[in-house]
């Protein structure tokens, strides 16, 4: 590792919002609310996906793993964010960083994989509904989720190793709320052009192959749905899947925005606001978006209530 002009460093300071100390009091409450509530809202799908038996199927398997994965992204980073926003001691750890950075960026991978292997599950349901629990079994709704975790993390290994083995050449300040590969390459003291472009590559696999996979899988299920006689049908099909593409659209298009420039054309400002929609907003927004436009989450979450209601009473 080359970090032979740092053997005395301790760690990053993470400036955050510094600059704007009452901005950073207003956020502190604001995140701390809405990671309390996405906390809640994930866990009840998973628990829910887990503890009713009309929810075991595929589509809310994946669903469970979504939202295991967004609790996992938002609990990597939000807590270090509050004690920072909180406290005057804004430094993170060299390890910390690297574990910050390893968890996140393994985390984005995942979901990229698991939104377009939601959106084949869609695909079949639709467009192939007497076959659909002959193709999507059990076992390769298994096989499709470990290949996302591990297609996600296995990246993340590499590009963790290549970010944090730059020379820093003591610069330890970094200007973002957590550990991050572009704030990162910015810190460098050395040429980072083949890092961006590195970057920029694996960007487009994660973001841009799956992007299309899941249009065209939209594509042929928006064709499907219209040959739909029934208006009842119709509407519950674009219902389901509409849940699905809002939440793709909210999750790719704000990492688009984010990774596919040259980091050394960021707005810092603007890097933090979308940092802060993707790793704190959209994991509130799934189980939101799922449970208030699907009528099986909220007759499952109606069932357990009475359930929890008669165990108290008897």
């Amino acid at each position: 590792m080359e970090r032979a002009n740092d053997s005395a460093f301790s760690g990053f300071i993470l400036l955050g919002f510094s600059n704007q100390p009452q901005l950073e009091t207003a956020l502190f409450a604001v995140i701390l609310i809405i990671y309390s509530l996405s906390c809640l809202g994930n866990g009840a799908i998973m628990l829910l996906s887990t503890m009713d038996p009309h929810l075991h199927s595929p589509m809310y398997f994946f669903l469970s793993n979504l939202s295991f994965m967004d609790l996992c992204l938002t609990t990597c980073t939000v807590p270090q964010t509050l004690a920072n926003f909180k406290g005057k001691d804004k430094t993170i750890t060299y390890g910390g960083c690297v574990a910050q950075l390893f968890i996140a960026l393994g985390l984005g991978g995942v979901e990229c994989v698991l939104l377009s292997v939601m959106a084949y599950d869609r695909y079949v349901a639709v467009c192939r509904p007497l076959h659909y629990m002959v193709i999507v079994h059990p076992q390769l709704c298994l096989q499709l989720v470990v290949t996302a975790w591990l297609t996600g993390f296995g990246n993340s290994v590499v590009q963790t190793a290549l970010t944090m083995t730059l020379p820093l050449c003591g610069k330890n300040q970094v200007d973002h709320f957590f550990c991050e590969v572009p704030v990162m390459l910015k810190l460098a003291c050395t040429n980072t052009s083949v890092n961006e472009a590195e970057v920029f590559a694996v960007s487009t696999f994660f973001l841009v192959v799956p992007l299309s996979l899941i249009l065209v899988s939209y594509g042929h299920i928006t064709r499907a749905v219209l040959k739909i006689k029934s208006a009842q049908g119709r509407q519950k099909a674009f219902g389901t899947c509409g849940s699905h593409l809002m939440v793709v659209i909210i999750f790719f298009g704000t990492l688009i925005s984010m990774y596919l420039q040259p980091p050394s054309s960021y707005s810092q400002d603007v890097n933090k606001s979308i940092a802060l929609f993707y790793t704190l907003v959209t994991p509130l927004l799934n189980p939101l978006i799922y449970t208030l436009r699907n009528k099986e989450v909220k007759g499952a979450l109606r069932r357990q209530m009475r359930r929890i209601l008669d165990l108290r009473q008897s």
